[in-house]
């Protein structure tokens, strides 16, 4: 059975050619119609793949080969895509997901300049996050890995008239490289090991060297681990994900909560037969995503941008999808990663359709009372944030439990990151209910906004209705289900029957963490869910913590004074000092000396002395000959 998986990349990127050549001459609607019918395809070709795979009429993995792509002595490389269980649980995410965010965006970016220009961008981010996981080697994988961050340098600066929108694209740009370095090292070190740059062949390698263990496979993760903090925004490069807000509603749904995002967390999946011969480059994984999970979580306590509670909110949740890589629980890890695209597309699409509503209103601090006026958006917000907090029967609650559960049974370390799981949690639950109390309960705190505050067109309630259906039902399958599904690609799940414990300590974490969340929630219903002066009053009794949360610890401010100010002044010292003095003016002033000794020379031999023209013309007789005798004694 021909899958056809080329076409799957490829149909998005088709629609990028036609919006973005015609799409400033073609009708509105046209332009819609593109941008959305060649997503869909592609949903259609995955859809046809899973129904292959769960019918059992086609063996995983499944690879095509395009053709050849590198042949350098014993250097080969093809341009292949391969599907397996992972790659199809990603496919499924991108495409389903990414359709739905494509059909919002036509009535949220509906009166927008440059309608065609941003459907075009948003085909081309699809074309290259399908690329990415469609993958067969690290070098193709590299490809769409970069051109998601071309993609979303675009979509983040959209709204290029706005310098904070074009400094936040530029920001994005700059830190990923930084963590693509990582990636590239790692690349060239797989090489250097194993010869080949193919999963499959690598995983062979893995499986003929038993006895290799850290190591240069500690090097390779090390690096690798970079690349994945930088697209996955962990710590120390997160900094960017945030000020990506920036973009289009939209684009912060599509691209920075449900795929690109997660591509550093494939990413180490997909590699997890390298970080499982090393248990220090997994221990540092957790430790990354548990520390980000937990500084991401303490600063949204704060934030008053509706949009940006949601972004340290993706931050947060992606360090827990890192703690599960980090003690082993891959499943868990994309099991969470499947359900936090469905919850967080909706919290951001429902926030998109908030700001919508209000006009552009992002400050929750000039919301509230909106409930009646946008029943639709209320409630399905609602499914997302009861989904988040981890509150069953919720998606949310099944993924993350996975994660803490796994970390408790994973050792000394992983107990002390299963307790700065479980506080996460609870922060988690508090800021998540606050931004709704903050929003939708209460009084309007904007007598203008709230005056002509309105409902979406169903063009946007559509994809929320289903993405709030899917954040309720996308974990009843539960991670046994899930793990067993994957376990071909990721190895299987332990039953918690046969782990220390049993069955008695999985239900007493359940518990402990539906408890934590039932706390987190009604702290903030104490807080906000009424007028009250308890915020306001707690802050002014701890004003420096306060203050270290509301200006995010000053980590920006530390990174311009230790690298960007420095960098600066070197790029100025370079192009000023030496760039204008040395190269332009000591250029100018060499061709202006130069010049002036050529013509004293040239006007000494144009003296019109005869005298002096016969010793000029002695001299070089003189030079032929001795040039003359040196090539005969040359050939000689």
């Amino acid at each position: 059975m021909n899958l056809y998986l080329f076409l799957i990349p490829l149909l998005p990127f088709a629609g990028f050619l036609v919006n973005g050549l015609l799409g400033k001459r073609l009708p509105k609607a046209v332009v819609s119609t593109v941008a959305l019918a060649f997503p869909l395809a592609a949903f259609g070709l995955v859809a046809r793949a899973a129904q292959a795979v769960f019918s059992g009429s086609l063996d995983l993995p499944y690879v095509e080969t395009v053709g050849s792509w590198i042949n350098a002595g014993p250097l080969h490389i093809d341009f292949s895509f391969a599907l397996d269980q992972l790659t199809l649980v990603m496919l499924l995410i991108i495409t389903g997901v990414g359709f739905l965010i494509h059909l919002y965006s036509v009535g949220y970016m509906a009166h927008e300049e440059g309608y065609w220009r941003y459907f075009s961008y948003l085909n081309l981010f699809l074309f290259f996050m399908l690329i990415l996981v469609l993958a067969e080697n690290y070098l193709l994988m590299f490809v769409g890995w970069e051109g998601v961050g071309l993609a979303s340098y675009l979509l983040i600066g959209f709204y290029y008239q706005k310098k904070s929108a074009g400094d936040a694209g530029k920001k994005a740009f700059v830190v990923n490289r930084i963590g693509d370095f990582g990636f590239l090292l790692g690349m060239f070190l797989l090489l250097a090991q194993f010869g080949t740059l193919s999963f499959s062949k690598i995983g062979v390698g893995l499986a003929e060297t038993p006895g290799l263990q850290g190591g240069i496979l500690t090097a390779i993760a090390l690096c690798l681990v970079v690349g994945a903090c930088g697209k996955s925004a962990q710590i120390p490069l997160y900094v960017w994900l945030p000020d990506a807000m920036e973009g289009p509603t939209p684009v912060s749904a599509l691209i920075h909560a449900a795929t690109m995002v997660t591509a550093g967390v494939y990413m180490i999946a997909r590699t997890h037969g390298i970080f499982d011969r090393s248990p220090f480059a997994l221990a540092v994984v957790a430790i990354i995503g548990a520390g980000t999970a937990l500084f991401a979580a303490t600063i949204a306590l704060v934030q008053t941008d509706i949009k940006r509670v949601l972004a340290y909110s993706t931050i947060s949740q992606l360090g827990y999808m890192f703690l599960g890589c980090g003690v082993g629980a891959y499943s868990a890890a994309v099991f969470h990663l499947m359900t936090h695209a469905f919850f967080k597309a909706l919290l951001f699409l429902a926030a998109g359709s908030v700001i919508h509503g209000l006009g552009g209103e992002q400050n929750l601090l000039k919301m509230g009372g909106l409930r009646k006026k946008m029943p639709v958006t209320f409630w399905t917000m609602a499914m997302g944030v009861v989904a988040i907090a981890g509150i069953p029967p919720w998606a949310g609650f099944f993924s993350k439990d996975a994660i803490l559960y796994e970390a408790f049974q994973h050792g000394v370390l992983g107990r002390g990151l299963y307790f700065v799981g479980l506080l996460t949690a609870l922060l988690t639950s508090f800021y998540m209910f606050r931004l709704f109390y903050l929003a939708f309960f209460g009084e309007s705190r904007s007598d203008d906004h709230h005056h002509h505050a309105h409902e979406s067109p169903w063009s946007m309630l559509t994809p929320l209705v289903i993405l709030a259906i899917l954040s309720l039902i996308g974990g009843v399958m539960g991670i046994e289900h899930f793990g067993s599904f994957l376990s071909p690609v990721l190895g299987p799940v332990a039953d918690s029957a046969s782990l220390p414990g049993g069955k008695n300590l999985e239900w007493t974490l359940m518990i402990v963490a539906v408890g934590i969340a039932v706390l987190g929630w009604l702290t903030a219903r104490l807080y906000y869910g009424r007028k009250s002066e308890r915020p306001g009053q707690v802050a002014a009794a701890v004003p420096g913590a306060y203050n270290l949360l509301v200006n995010k610890y000053w980590i920006d401010e530390l990174y311009g004074g230790l690298i960007v100010k420095p960098l600066m002044l070197i790029s100025q010292f370079i192009l000023g000092w030496i760039g204008e003095g040395i190269i332009i003016r000591g250029s100018a002033w060499l061709l202006a000396g130069v010049a002036t000794l050529l013509g004293e020379l040239l006007r000494r031999w144009q003296s019109g002395n005869l005298r002096s023209y016969s010793a000029w013309l002695a001299a070089g007789a003189a030079a032929l000959l001795i040039f003359a005798k040196y090539l005969t004694w040359m050939v000689r």
